[in-house]
């Protein structure tokens, strides 16, 4: 018996295993704060790979020092850090699945406390802060204010995103992913709401997309043709006069045209007080709007945790790969789980563990 959650996906030269992937997760733990990869990801994205996940997508990770979300956030602005990726996906290929990982600049959004510290809000300079920015000096409500890039500035983050996409190549990443969503650098140049600008890169939606579309046409000339590229949109800002679904519709277009090969849907982010209706699934229909309007393959992702909501999701079209994350960080054996669930022989986990076999209960 096959189901299609457990049917391979090919992108570009890559061929996954299954459908079910693992979302970037941001843990906040170089405690060294210089963004190398440490024991803790090996084991967090390699415990995915061992449970059965298709492709394991590394968090969000920054492209310049000044990305980062946190000062505890992984980079691959330098070559140590790439070389400290190596073994991470090694381990991961050992156990069958792909590599991928999230490049992304978090802009406005940066030099913040991590989630569980007992200081929130920006971590002052001389704390270990930075100054951020943005494509206009408008602050995320309780964040600092941060400087608009000006052209140089916008010239120096395409070409981060592109050099930090060679390193994923030469560390033995299978794909990249680009961060467009949750209110980080891009979809601050996407929004109307966080991107006041009056040049090329602000106004019109041509524009507000113009820095994303470079540097995805950047990414696909530094990683070559073989490699996919993923885009992860926020579909919408979930407040009038923002981002819209429409837009994101259009702009994945554009995206394809450039050499995205699959367009990761979320929502949310920018707008600190946007009344979002969480639930099941709650997000999969922009998925489908995206995959039927703009005619690219997406992926659905937000509270996916049952077996057959997933295999119903992939299996009926509304999303070709299901993202998810919390069920991951409750069982990293949610693939063998989701296998069992839906009557599949999940014996393609480790021969160590065969002794004690995944099933449905």
């Amino acid at each position: 018996m096959t189901h299609a959650l457990f049917s391979p996906m090919t992108l570009r030269s890559l061929t996954v295993r299954n459908r079910l992937w693992v979302s970037p997760m941001c843990q906040y733990s170089v405690e060294r704060r210089d963004g190398v990869p440490t024991p803790w990801h090996l084991v967090h994205l390699g415990s995915f790979a061992r449970g059965g996940a298709g492709a394991v997508i590394a968090e969000a990770t920054a492209v310049l020092p000044e990305g980062r979300i946190s000062p505890q956030d992984l980079g691959l602005w330098n070559d140590e850090q790439a070389d400290a990726f190596r073994p991470i996906i090694e381990f991961i290929h050992s156990q069958g699945a792909a590599a991928g990982v999230q490049l992304a600049h978090a802009g406005r959004k940066g030099s913040t406390f991590r989630t569980w510290s007992p200081d929130q809000g920006s971590v002052p300079v001389d704390a270990g802060g930075w100054e951020t920015v943005a494509p206009s000096a408008v602050a995320f409500p309780g964040y600092a204010t941060p400087q608009a890039l000006d052209d140089a500035g916008i010239a120096g983050v395409i070409r981060a995103f592109a050099d930090a996409a060679r390193r994923a190549v030469t560390a033995g990443f299978d794909l990249v992913e680009v961060h467009a969503a949750h209110g980080y650098l891009l979809h601050q140049f996407l929004s109307p709401l966080s991107n006041h600008r009056e040049d090329a890169y602000g106004g019109s939606l041509e524009n507000r997309a113009r820095l994303l579309l470079e540097v995805i046409s950047a990414i696909r000339d530094a990683v070559g043709p073989g490699l996919p590229v993923l885009v992860r949109f926020s579909a919408t800002d979930w407040v009038p006069d923002g981002w819209t679904i429409d837009e994101t519709v259009q702009v994945s277009r554009w995206a394809a045209d450039r050499g995205a090969d699959l367009v990761d849907v979320s929502s949310g982010g920018n707008v600190a007080s946007a009344p979002i209706p969480v639930g099941p699934g709650y997000q999969v229909p922009f998925a489908t709007q995206v995959r039927e309007q703009a005619g690219v393959p997406t992926a659905a992702v937000g509270m996916i945790s049952d077996p057959f909501q997933a295999e119903q999701i992939v299996a009926t079209g509304l999303a070709d790969v299901v993202l998810a994350g919390r069920a991951f960080l409750r069982d990293p054996n949610f693939p063998l789980r989701a296998a069992a669930a839906l009557g599949l022989d999940a014996d393609f986990g480790p021969q160590q563990y065969h002794r004690a076999p995944i099933t449905a209960r």
